[in-house]
């Protein structure tokens, strides 16, 4: 049977969709952001949104259908992930769909899910439904990726944030304070980066050197501040740090060598600092077992910030998915990423994105 068509009406309503779900990253995890539209082809009226609410539930497809009511009735949905078929906390969307009488689905991707995985799909035509693939597939996958990197390796989809000065070097703090390299634009942007990440990584020296908050001090997202996740070997970080002493108010996570001091590990999670033991592997922490780690407290997106040791060792590992580079001033493309090259090595990565930051520059590359 052919794959029914999709119009002008489907693409214009799922874009809404998948900007819904563009706005909820970072804030949905363990589950994927998701985005429905409910909308009446015949007169071109959208009659109710939804979006998965923060903490991963309730699912867009069942708050959109609420929202509807009896307006529901055969009209179609629009969803930027297959609806799930599985039971958990919850009902399957799947039965949701066809218990409130909708009669057409247009879905941007299947959910790679091995729970999931093309039944939600059938169990949709099962009822009689018309379903409609691969509207706008593509920018449902680079939302979605988090989600999908998860499922099919095992680990967080993971960002490297560097910031370098117009020479490509780094500037250190002095232990109070950071010593800022780029302008205030790139500074917010770089903050609000953050709220669409489910948890944010750096090394003990970046602790000792910076000391840190890591979190989204921009009005209203505070509460968007992702997981702090601390690399130290050694527990080699001070517990008057920033990280330590807001604990008990943000998670925050410290991977550390088995056998690292007792009473330090004391002293920590007495500040409300979660402490796991992760392998030691050529004398470094595995991040293979971080990453499994992470995984299996739900962190589908990972924002590395560093430092310059950190980000070599993901790339030498290759769990680099992207690299957004804030650069000072507005360095040629090819400065930009000799930079980058340098700094992480050979890692295959394209140019997606170029943009000027009030005096600096920001780039977006992505693993080839």
């Amino acid at each position: 049977m052919a794959e029914p068509k999709s119009s002008a009406f489907d693409a214009e309503m799922m874009a809404i969709a998948l900007r819904m779900a563009g706005r909820g990253l970072g804030a949905t995890a363990p589950n994927p952001s998701v985005g429905a539209v409910i909308a009446d082809e015949t007169t071109g009226e959208i009659l109710a949104r939804g979006v998965t609410a923060p903490g991963g539930r309730p699912h867009a497809e069942t708050v959109a259908i609420a929202a509807a009511g009896q307006r529901v009735r055969g009209a179609t949905i629009y969803v930027t992930l297959e609806p799930c078929s599985h039971y958990g906390r919850t009902g399957p969307c799947a039965d949701a769909i066809v218990a409130a009488g909708l009669k057409r689905a247009v879905v941007a991707i299947e959910d790679p899910d091995p729970r999931v995985s093309g039944r939600g799909l059938d169990r949709l035509r099962e009822a009689g439904l018309e379903v409609v693939r691969g509207v706008g597939a593509a920018e449902a996958r680079r939302i979605t990726r988090g989600h999908i990197v998860r499922i099919t390796e095992r680990r967080p989809f993971t960002t490297l944030k560097l910031a370098l000065d117009p020479a490509g070097e780094i500037a250190r703090g002095n232990g109070v304070s950071p010593i800022w390299v780029t302008g205030e634009t790139a500074r917010v942007h770089g903050m609000l980066l953050r709220a669409h990440f489910d948890a944010i990584l750096v090394g003990s020296a970046t602790v000792r050197d910076d000391d840190p908050e890591l979190t989204c001090r921009l009005p209203g997202l505070l509460d968007r501040s992702p997981a702090r996740i601390i690399l130290s070997h050694a527990l080699d970080i001070p517990t008057g740090a920033k990280l330590v002493r807001s604990a008990a108010g943000i998670p925050t996570w410290l991977m550390t060598a088995p056998e690292s001091d007792p009473q330090k590990r004391v002293q920590l999670i007495s500040h409300g600092v979660e402490i796991h033991d992760i392998p030691i592997v050529g004398g470094d922490l595995w991040l293979p077992a971080i990453m499994e780690a992470l995984v299996g407290r739900g962190i589908t997106r990972l924002l590395v910030e560093g430092g310059p040791r950190i980000w070599r060792s993901f790339a030498d590992a290759s769990l680099v998915d992207e690299v957004i580079l804030y650069m000072a001033g507005t360095p040629a493309d090819k400065k930009a990423m000799d930079a980058v090259a340098r700094r992480l090595g050979p890692v295959a990565l394209s140019l997606v994105d170029r943009r000027p930051m009030g005096s600096d520059t920001m780039w977006r590359l992505h693993r080839a």
